[in-house]
């Protein structure tokens, strides 16, 4: 690990400002809805987390885990449920909450999989969006950040399950080999 190089892509400051602004953007969004929270597990945690806390405290807060990576810095294509929703979305309003929207493929997924428990909306928030990684179409109706294609870590986002903690978004530099 001493070797990995961290480059501060996005300040902590600037992450608290952003999702104060991108919580009152959905707020306007919702109007009052019966609305509910569904973190992608476990990047999204620390994104979900401080937008909850613009929310009115009756916020329903679930999650699903899913995953396309196993460990290295890209998708595999194949896109696996870890863990499943506890609360019924039929009829509801769910917003997910993303850490990064990066191929977009694992998302495209969920979504196509949520439809069909026919919930009333669902629509997207992500942290961050990688402006030329997106391999197919999809909406997001709340970015936080357009970034670049790097590998980035902190904030909730991982590589091999370090970096997490990090209170900033950095990109990860002089990344190891995969027997590290």
């Amino acid at each position: 690990m001493a070797d990995h190089v961290l480059d501060v892509l996005i300040s902590e400051n600037e992450i608290k400002l952003r999702t104060a602004e991108l919580a009152q953007q959905i707020l306007a969004s919702y109007q009052g809805q019966d609305l509910i929270l569904v973190g992608i597990l476990k990047g999204s945690l620390y994104f979900l987390a401080d937008l909850s806390r613009h929310f009115p405290p009756s916020i329903e807060i679930d999650f699903i885990q899913v995953s396309s990576y196993r460990g290295g810095k890209s998708s595999t294509g194949v896109v696996q449920i870890r863990k499943d929703l506890d609360i019924n979305i039929e009829g509801r309003d769910v917003l997910i909450v993303e850490d990064v929207v990066d191929t977009g493929t694992t998302l495209l997924h969920l979504l196509e999989l949520l439809q069909t428990r026919r919930p009333n909306s669902i629509k997207v928030a992500t942290l961050l969006s990688k402006r030329q990684a997106k391999n197919v179409d999809i909406n997001v109706d709340f970015v936080g950040f357009e970034i670049e294609d790097e590998f980035v870590v902190g904030y909730g986002l991982d590589f091999g399950e370090r970096y997490r903690s990090l209170p900033f978004i950095s990109i990860l530099r002089n990344l190891p080999s995969a027997s590290e």
